[in-house]
């Protein structure tokens, strides 16, 4: 099950792409970059992605040309593309290759998340409406965030049921390393503060356990990680 839309971004400046991608994952996008323009193409075109955003200066092949290399293979790929300030010929140019939406830089990034999340509505992506089942008393809607635990209503952040799907497909311990890389999206773990994995698991235990001191389905294996366990489905 996939609750995440996939997002790809295309951005040679190194500082930027970092941001854009904390951003983005951060408001619970799974995302994939590339720097180079012929290398971002292929990933494109490979990746199934929901949005794709390009920067139009890129080395070996600009923002337009993938654009148009895109839309001549997807009519329904979501393009975003990010122009020069003020360049009406960059913003025209683009809109005719076929993107579906443009934003000059600077750019506020609040309006950039919101223009990529209502590209991705119109693509047609939904998180999957489906139930996690920890135990006969515990049970999770994964698209409304609620859930039934011992005959209370409990609410969910979409980070906590991300947590819960993962170590549901899982047959084996979790570190918080791999946690981090798949839950939260982070390519690198090195300098990364994994109390922000405790401090979640933490509060999921207060929701689904009926003793969250002396947890029975949401377990810490002591070096090896954490695991779900009752009847998970």
């Amino acid at each position: 099950m996939s609750i995440k839309p996939k997002l790809l971004i295309v951005e040679d400046e190194a500082s930027i792409l970092r941001g854009l991608t904390d951003l983005f994952i951060f408001h619970g996008f799974e995302v994939d970059s590339e720097m180079d323009g012929k290398q971002g193409l292929e990933t494109a075109l490979q990746g199934h992605y929901h949005c794709v955003i390009l920067d139009v200066m890129l080395p070996s092949m600009n923002g337009f040309e993938i654009c148009n290399a895109l839309r001549q293979h997807s009519q329904s790929q979501a393009i975003l593309m990010l122009t020069a300030k003020n360049s009406e010929e960059d913003i025209i140019n683009g809109l005719t290759l076929g993107a579906d939406d443009y934003l000059a830089k600077p750019f506020s990034t609040s309006e950039l998340v919101l223009r990529v999340k209502a590209l991705v509505r119109r693509s047609g992506w939904s998180p999957e409406d489906s139930k996690l089942t920890i135990c006969d008393q515990v049970e999770i809607c994964t698209q409304s965030l609620t859930g039934q635990s011992f005959n209370q209503t409990v609410r969910y952040t979409r980070r906590e049921v991300e947590i819960l799907n993962y170590l549901s497909q899982q047959k084996a311990p979790v570190s918080r390393c791999e946690l981090l890389r798949e839950v939260w999206g982070y390519k690198s773990t090195d300098h990364i503060d994994t109390r922000t994995v405790d401090i979640h698991i933490a509060k999921l235990r207060k929701k689904i356990e009926p003793d969250p001191k002396a947890p029975k389905y949401l377990v810490t294996l002591r070096g090896e990680g954490y695991q779900l366990f009752g009847q998970v489905s």
